[in-house]
């Protein structure tokens, strides 16, 4: 059972409080500051790949305030989520996100796009309807990213799934492949997809409408829990880097895989959560006969419930995306024998605590690619001669029991953390980063969260 500590706004200074249970899904510092070590927000430029959809949305540099009431840390779903809701919901307050390297430039813009209900932990009690939830956030918004929700396909080929369950074919199953057996449709579950790239864009543009400041390229370096709370940043001014201390009243911490980039000696301790880099590739647009052969002609995404794990859906274009494979794989870390040794000297001076060594044209993730694509072309007879015309992967969080982490920071109630989707986070991200917004107002409390 994972629990995540309550708040209240009740108190007479007008400020949020809670009781801390200890129970922390997220690494800190032993410190009173929670530090990145200079350089660690965008110091190496990763190499993985390039996905089907693009972010439009680029940020106009102005000159940073020196104090906010509401700073973000983080330019993807969460983050923004949080900004656009804060500066919709308390115009008359001050609202800065900061974006180390490009907005979406973590797992928001390099997801599949296949949306889900729930959580990857499956239905945590409080949550609510994450998928009527995320289309109101987005129709709230003015956010247009292609949304579909017809239902998702689960898809085995034994008869129990990951977690013991049993399950048992449809009779009418439209998915009859190969792959490690003969696969199926099981089940359909709540869900669709949507355009991660207009997702992002949509949610930066309705930020900056209602008043955020965004600031891509902005590193933060340093967080000092004081009063007011005070953020070392830096970026490039006239191609030279300068620091400046911003000063806040609250402060989210929404950059998911990227923030476990602490001090070395932490990455020695036992963890709660593990940043994982995971792959999809993306086909030629196929013909009607195409889809017909593989039942996929409905548009429903889908997923295997069991191993080996696999999951697609179809593009507007015409194409399909799959998706499969992880780097360090389940029961591996980035702190695992020579992964470890050549990665412990430079780790702290990368935000994605290591995974930037993963490139996707060689080594490990090269081959997760080739084998992803070696299984789409064996998957069925219409699929033999495909043709790939993206390859990518893109960097997730999973926590030890896959339930996410959103808790106020041990140090300070007035810093919020948020993420660790391990995976799910397309819909339940922007759902929590308008739930965060709340809480930052006063307007709703943390949840309490155990798995049902």
């Amino acid at each position: 059972m994972t629990t995540v500590e309550h708040n209240s706004c009740g108190n007479t200074t007008g400020s949020c409080t809670e009781a801390n249970d200890g129970g922390s899904n997220w690494l800190w510092n032993d410190g009173r500051e929670w530090r990145i070590e200079p350089g660690t927000m965008a110091k190496r430029k990763q190499n993985w790949g390039k996905t089907p959809w693009t972010v439009s949305f680029r940020s106009q540099t102005t000159a940073l305030p020196d104090h906010v009431d509401f700073a973000v840390v983080g330019g993807g779903f969460t983050g923004l989520s949080a900004a656009a809701w804060l500066a919709r919901l308390a115009p008359k307050k001050s609202v800065l996100l900061l974006e180390a390297a490009l907005l979406g430039n973590g797992a928001s813009g390099r997801t599949g796009g296949m949306v889900l209900a729930q959580s990857a932990a499956g239905d945590l009690r409080g949550l609510g309807n994450v998928l009527r939830g995320y289309r109101r956030i987005l129709n709230g918004l003015g956010v247009q990213a292609d949304l579909d929700l017809p239902g998702v396909w689960e898809v085995a080929r034994g008869e129990k799934s990951m977690e013991g369950k049993k399950v048992r074919p449809l009779k009418r199953s439209p998915i009859d492949w190969n792959d490690s057996g003969r696969v199926r449709a099981v089940g359909k579950v709540p869900g669709g997809t949507v355009d991660p790239g207009k997702v992002v864009s949509g949610l930066a543009q309705a930020a900056v409408k209602f008043g955020a400041q965004i600031e891509e390229g902005a590193e933060v370096l340093k967080l000092e829990y004081s009063d007011p709370l005070r953020l070392h940043v830096r970026r490039k001014v006239k191609g030279r880097p300068r620091e400046q201390i911003v000063t806040a009243r609250k402060v989210l911490l929404a950059t998911n895989a990227g923030s476990l980039d602490l001090a070395a000696k932490l990455y020695e301790a036992k963890e709660s959560a593990e940043p994982k880099l995971t792959f999809a590739v993306a086909t030629a647009r196929l013909t009607t006969k195409q889809f017909d052969a593989l039942g996929m002609n409905s548009g429903q995404p889908f997923y295997t419930v069991d191993f080996p794990y696999l999951w697609g859906r179809k593009l507007k274009n015409g194409g399909m995306i799959f998706g499969s494979g992880l780097v360090p794989a389940f029961g591996e870390t980035l702190r695992d024998g020579a992964r470890m040794r050549l990665a412990t000297a430079s780790r702290v001076k990368e935000v994605w605590s290591g995974l930037e060594k993963f490139d996707v044209r060689h080594g490990e993730a090269a081959e997760r690619l080739r084998s992803l694509e070696k299984r789409v072309r064996r998957l069925h007879p219409a699929l033999k001669h495909v043709r790939f015309t993206h390859r990518w992967g893109g960097p997730i969080l999973i926590t030890k029991n896959f339930v996410p982490t959103f808790r106020r920071h041990p140090r300070s109630g007035n810093v919020l953390v948020l993420g660790g989707f391990s995976g799910h986070g397309v819909a339940l991200s922007v759902y929590l980063g308008h739930w965060a917004a709340q809480v930052f107002l006063c307007r709703r409390d943390l949840p309490r969260w155990t798995p049902s």
